[in-house]
């Protein structure tokens, strides 16, 4: 092979790479030899030399186009495609044939066998030039578009042939299925009319074998389509009948959106504008690249796992993918633009992977430049906005709401004044029903008010709660005992529990039942007071026309609040005879001043009633039977579960899928039903108590959110595994730490009980030491001599031996250890002590700042 040096290809850009190899087509008008004139087609092949660092000419060759003198013959465009009659790829070249006295353009696509021959395939004439998205596709299929119509031909169809529909907007592609499918996408105005909140066009994918039609959307969204310039399907399947694909496309917006079945899911904002055309280059381990070659000689490579800017170039006449050094990996060809002239078409190039291969001639070694900083993820910044966009418009309606209620208030006003100025009678609805006071309203409930509001810049005195209902359940081998209570905010919540005190007969002595309590809000049973909760701030209206002050000892004040305290026990210990009285007393700490920020606590104990537990009472809640009923009872009875049953909460995350199709299928479960006094619990109630689950699902994001379960614990297990089974695998479903129970009160009786225990163990370590340390000594020095009983030396050594006895029993009581041992048992005895200090310090502030 030979250096190619032609002058005549210097300027040409119609360049493609097939097998490792640049093929450069260029027309030329031959030179007039015996008084002939033709117009040809000629084509050179080029491989790269890593010896000489350059590419050598492969093969040449030409075809005669044209034969007329006044004939201009051109590269339209060039680019492989396959060839489903010989099921090869093969390069194409599509040429046009203009000649000045024609009121027609030939168009001619060729094909450049194997044998280095150039080979006509389709032959057409059009009454106009092709200008714009012309493309070669598999078939070898030539499609472009003129004048809002799409236009096709291919060596099966042997003609022109337009698409039988309008399309304002229109994009190109194949489907990488065994059976290829060129497609057209594109935009179609509605026959009949849309809503208001619907779009006057639809998406409209049409394949061109076929002809067939299909909603387009589940390659493209609707919005995309008008701004996408070029786009490149990475996968697709069809499963039962529905098409799955993965689409990148480039926007006129100077982006690169990822697509998935039609849902985007990633993007990537580039520096250039213009986009061309989009390759795939694969190298290997070391990951995908995607590299765009925009309009005025730029390129842009981004990697497809981060999806961020990998390298970028200027001032390039055409890029390549293929695998241009044989080493099985694709690699780029840039071939920059020769400002020099210097006659060598493919002087300044570069060959790299951006993964450590790089050959470079007539560039500097360093222009592979860095990536910029990575731009903002636009995607994230329109879902935020959207966010506040949706937040600002429940904003916007609260305040129109408002704005409402206040016109109609004076349109009454007006009304009423124009009455009383006619004589007339005025109708107006009842002031209740509004809350508000009229303008002559002067009885002694105004007095009254005017009282108030001069009683409302003192510091509110503590009042006791108020014990509204005493009820109590019977679940399993358990006893709920529950009271609802209305107070002020100067008893906390945290500082309240129950006790239980049973009475089996008249002459017996009350005793204290261990419990565990637990607190509960409720909401207020006002319904004027539902809609002003609803609001974060409450706006103060003029004195004339003001919201009605509640009274501090009613049992709707706005400061009041309702709380539900329940107690649990063993059921066992209760039943010792068939009636059982137990009088229920409530433990409090209520702060002296309620507006003051430290305050000192106070300890208060009040008696609340009794409840009279019969073993022959019916056991079954109405909850279980009904769970569309509505009343106290069955408030009462999900509490008394609240209560009883085991509470997990798991998180569950999702990278890839949404989770909100989780609480629907949470409800398709056979027997599940929501329960109509706290709609957002689902009680799943297969039989029997044992089986009673509660489900709370709470969604945070679309990618994630917390399942809180209430039920024992095997009914949990299947629960998760029928869960586990119906979320993708990619979802991560974890505990929360510390959502099963033990509360701060706990821990800390569980901290000290270890503590105490340790201690019990270090001394028993200590003193079986030294108990040990003694017997070995004493088997040291164990060696005596046999002396008669009744010897004075016998005598001498028996009392030697009950003295060492006495001071072995002096030592017990007093008995002196190692010092190494002790110090360190003393360490970790001071370890546990800390534990049990941090766990009190932790009680201590949530009491303080409950």
């Amino acid at each position: 092979m030979e250096s190619l040096l032609f002058g005549d290809l210097h300027q040409n850009r119609h360049r493609l790479s097939v097998c490792g190899k640049i093929i450069s087509f260029n027309c030329k008008r031959a030179s007039p030899t015996n008084g002939s004139d033709f117009s040809e087609l000629l084509f050179h092949s080029l491989s790269f030399n890593r010896e000489h660092n350059a590419f050598l000419k492969a093969a040449d060759g030409a075809a005669v186009i044209s034969r007329k003198r006044s004939a201009h013959v051109d590269v339209v465009t060039c680019k492989c495609a396959v060839d489903v009659q010989k099921r090869v790829t093969t390069p194409c070249v599509l040429v046009e044939n203009k000649r000045e006295e024609a009121e027609s353009v030939h168009y001619s696509l060729l094909s450049l066998s194997s044998s280095n021959r150039l080979e006509p395939l389709i032959e057409f004439k059009l009454p106009y030039e092709i200008r714009e998205n012309v493309s070669i596709l598999q078939g070898p299929t030539v499609l472009w578009s003129h004048a809002g119509k799409v236009f096709y031909t291919s060596l099966q169809v042997g003609e022109v042939r337009q698409i039988p529909f309008q399309l304002s907007h229109s994009v190109f592609g194949e489907l990488p299925l065994p059976k290829g499918q060129t497609f057209v996408l594109g935009l179609q105005k509605c026959s009949e009319p849309c809503s208001d909140n619907q779009s006057t066009s639809q998406t409209l994918g049409c394949f061109v074998e076929s002809g067939l039609t299909f909603d387009g959307s589940v390659i493209l969204p609707h919005p995309y389509i008008c701004i996408t310039q070029c786009l490149l399907v990475l996968s697709a399947d069809k499963v039962e009948g529905v098409l799955k694909s993965a689409v990148v496309a480039a926007t006129s917006t100077r982006q690169l959106v990822y697509f998935e079945d039609g849902m985007v899911k990633d993007t990537c904002q580039v520096p250039f504008d213009q986009p061309d055309d989009i390759q795939v280059v694969n190298t290997g381990r070391n990951g995908v690249l995607f590299v765009m070659s925009f309009h005025h000689g730029h390129v842009c490579a981004i990697w497809k796992e981060t999806f961020q800017i990998a390298s970028h170039w200027s001032g390039v006449s055409s890029v390549h993918v293929d695998d241009f050094l044989g080493c099985g990996t694709d690699q780029m060809l840039l071939i920059f633009k020769d400002e020099g002239a210097t006659g060598q078409p493919l002087e300044n190039f570069i060959i790299t992977d951006l993964c450590g291969i790089l050959f470079s001639h007539g560039q500097d070694s360093n222009v592979v430049k860095s990536s910029p900083p990575p731009p903002e993820n636009y995607l994230l910044t329109l879902r935020a906005l959207k966010s506040r966009l949706q937040s600002g418009l429940m904003v916007l309606q609260e305040l129109q709401r408002e704005v409402r209620v206040k016109e109609k208030v004076l349109r009454q006003s007006v009304q009423a004044l124009t009455d009383v100025v006619s004589e007339r009678d005025t109708i107006l609805t009842q002031p209740e029903q509004e809350g508000l006071i009229a303008l002559w309203d002067c009885d002694d409930e105004s007095m009254d008010e005017v009282l108030e509001d001069k009683t409302q810049d003192m510091p509110a005195m503590s009042s006791k709660p108020q014990v509204d209902k005493i009820w109590h359940r019977i679940v399993e081998d358990q006893m709920v005992v529950g009271v609802i209570l209305s107070t002020d905010s100067s008893v906390p919540a945290a500082s309240v529990s129950l006790s239980i005190l049973t009475e089996t007969g008249q002459s017996s002595t009350p005793a204290v039942i261990q419990t565990q309590s637990q607190v509960f809000w409720l909401p207020a049973p006002s319904p004027s007071s539902s809609s002003s909760s609803s609001s974060a701030f409450m706006f103060l209206e003029p004195a004339a026309k003001r919201t009605k002050q509640h009274n501090a000892s009613r049992p709707n004040d706005l400061n009041t609040c309702r709380l539900a305290v329940t107690a649990v026990t063993r059921l066992t210990p209760l039943l010792n005879s068939g009636r059982v009285k137990c009088r229920v007393m409530l433990h409090y700490v209520q702060r002296e001043d309620a507006t003051a920020l430290v305050s000192n606590p106070t300890p208060a104990v009040l008696h609340c009633g009794q409840v009279i537990l019969d073993i022959h009472s019916d056991f079954q809640t109405k909850l279980l039977k009904n769970p569309k009923l509505k009343s106290d009872e069955v408030t009462e009875d999900l509490l008394s579960l609240l209560v009883v049953l085991d509470h997990w909460v798991f998180h569950i995350a999702s990278p890839d899928y949404s989770v909100a199709d989780i609480d629907g299928w949470i409800q398709k479960r056979v027997g599940c039903e929501r329960i109509e006094v706290s709609p957002q619990y689902l009680l799943l109630n297969s039989s029997g108590p044992s089986a009673v689950m509660l489900l709370h699902w709470h969604q945070i994001t679309p990618f994630q959110g917390e399942l809180s379960i209430h039920s024992s614990q095997l009914p949990m297990l299947q629960f998760l595994d029928s869960l586990l089974a119906y979320l993708p695998a990619s979802c991560s479903v974890q505990s929360v730490k510390g959502a099963r129970g033990q509360g701060t009160s706990q821990i800390f009786s569980l901290t000290l009980e270890k503590e105490v225990g340790s201690l019990r163990e270090f001394v028993s370590l200590l003193l079986c030491g030294e108990q040990e340390d003694e017997g070995s000594r004493r088997r040291s020095t164990g060696h005596e001599e046999t002396t008669e009983p009744g010897s004075v030396e016998g005598l001498r050594r028996c009392r030697e031996v009950w003295q060492q006895d006495v001071e072995r029993s002096r030592m017990r009581l007093s008995p002196l250890v190692d010092v190494g041992r002790y110090r360190n048992l003393i360490q970790s005895l001071f370890e546990v002590q800390l534990d049990g200090d941090l766990a009190a310090l932790i009680e201590t502030q949530r009491t303080l700042l409950s």
